[in-house]
């Protein structure tokens, strides 16, 4: 599991993006596709054109981190297929790496808070 650092933010591509690219190129769609800095500390996911695979891109401070995960079996859950980027809570991005359903989880509501009678 990966751990996500308090007020992280984490980035989806909708598009899907050739598994080829390496620390230069994420990068540079990064800053093309997705509009961010990738020096920026924030979690940059891609995914591959038959969604078994994915490719994480993130700063640590020191330098630049890949983390790559291929299924054997399956598919990983993924939004439709347009422009643009996604954002995620750090309990989806969980989710999304174990290849589980993140688009139907709901926080559950608040409980009321009780009154004085």
């Amino acid at each position: 599991m990966i751990q996500v650092a308090p007020g992280t933010k984490v980035h989806l591509a909708l598009r899907p993006l050739s598994m080829r690219y390496g620390f230069d190129g994420l990068s540079a769609k990064v800053v093309d596709v997705l509009r961010g800095d990738p020096f920026s500390g924030h979690l940059f996911i891609f995914r591959s054109k038959r969604g078994d695979y994915l490719k994480i891109l993130y700063w640590d401070g020191s330098g630049l981190c890949l983390f790559a995960k291929r299924l054997e079996q399956g598919r990983f859950v993924w939004p439709p297929i347009v422009d643009g980027s996604l954002q995620l809570t750090p309990a989806q991005l969980a989710l999304l790496v174990e290849a589980i359903d993140w688009r139907r989880t709901v926080a559950p509501a608040l409980p009321a808070v009780p009154t004085a009678v």
